[in-house]
């Protein structure tokens, strides 16, 4: 077959596209009928070129027939005829742009979050939490009475006058060995005598002061090598039984409180001087270098006491 159309075929037949092109056209090719296979579809012969794009079509038209293109969405740069903006219909909400308050740096628009701000909060919870923990922690154990006299041992009453403070107390401690005196070295003064026949003494030899139940009786201790003028401690051992005793304490020729407490604290009931010895004590202020301790019985004043023994500590303390 030589080229041309005179061959057996025709290009209706060779090409079942040949409507779409201007020859096959001239040589009469028709497109097929019924969409070639496609239900419901619509034939519309449109010749090549003069198909407009961007333009909307009706529903019926959406769907091409065989051989024709779809129609486009939109073109390059064009708006699509299928799309309104929601405010371009009728009844649309307006949309607002928001602009950020505040001016931001750096041509970004907007400024972040205060974290200055956050960062001085969260500052101050630690520092409050600092704080509660200092005041937990000072307001702890406190300081306590340094308890050490003998079980039932009372102050007199010129001692609760004074309300000592564990801390006074303390303060007024010296590390310096203060006096102690025997029974036998006190000066004896009225009836008062010195004695060994009831057990327990600790003086030497086990001898202490008796017959002080006599108006007038008496003991005096000169005291030499006192430190420092201030609070001081004055001991007394003795024993008693039945009834608490009280003698009146004299401390440089003037009365200390109102009597020395010389009570029953063993609770001895039988009698027996030997099961009575104990320890009492008061709180005078003495002098530096020399002082006079005297311990007498006058007129009121209940004496049924054995004496063992006087010492001194530095301060206000019990034992």
């Amino acid at each position: 077959m030589t080229p041309g159309n005179n061959g057996a075929s025709t290009p209706e037949d060779d090409d079942p596209f040949g409507y779409l092109y201007a020859d096959g056209q001239a040589n009469g090719a028709q497109p097929p009928s019924g969409g070639y296979g496609y239900p419901n579809s619509v034939n519309r012969v449109r010749a090549v070129g003069t198909r407009s794009y961007g333009q909307q079509q009706p529903q019926a038209a959406q769907t091409a027939p065989y051989g024709q293109v779809p129609q486009q969405q939109g073109g390059y740069n064009r708006p699509n005829a299928h799309y309104a903006a929601p405010e371009t219909l009728p009844g649309g909400a307006a949309t607002t742009q928001h602009q950020m308050s505040g001016g931001g740096g750096g041509g970004r628009g907007g400024r972040g979050p205060n974290t200055k701000g956050l960062l001085i909060g969260a500052i101050a919870v630690v520092a409050a939490v600092v704080i509660g923990i200092g005041v937990a922690m000072l307001g702890g154990d406190k300081d306590k009475d340094d308890t050490g006299n003998e079980a039932g041992t009372a102050p007199t009453q010129s001692q609760e006058e004074s309300k000592p403070s564990p801390s006074a107390s303390k303060a007024g401690e010296s590390k310096v060995d203060l006096p102690t005196i025997d029974a036998k070295a006190l000066r004896l003064g009225g009836g008062a005598a010195l004695a060994q026949d009831v057990k327990g003494a600790q003086s030497d030899g086990g001898i202490y002061v008796g017959n002080l139940n006599q108006v007038g009786s008496s003991v005096t201790w000169t005291v030499d090598g006192i430190p420092k003028e201030g609070a001081y401690t004055v001991f007394a051992r003795y024993s008693t039984v039945d009834e608490d005793q009280e003698m009146t304490l004299t401390v440089n020729g003037k009365p200390f409180g109102d009597k020395l407490n010389l009570s029953n604290f063993t609770h001895t009931s039988d009698g027996d001087f030997s099961k009575g010895w104990t320890k009492t004590f008061a709180w005078p202020n003495l002098n530096e270098g020399t002082n006079t301790i005297t311990l007498s019985c006058k007129d009121g004043d209940k004496c049924n006491v054995l004496l063992d023994k006087l010492w001194l500590k530095a301060g206000r303390v019990k034992g």
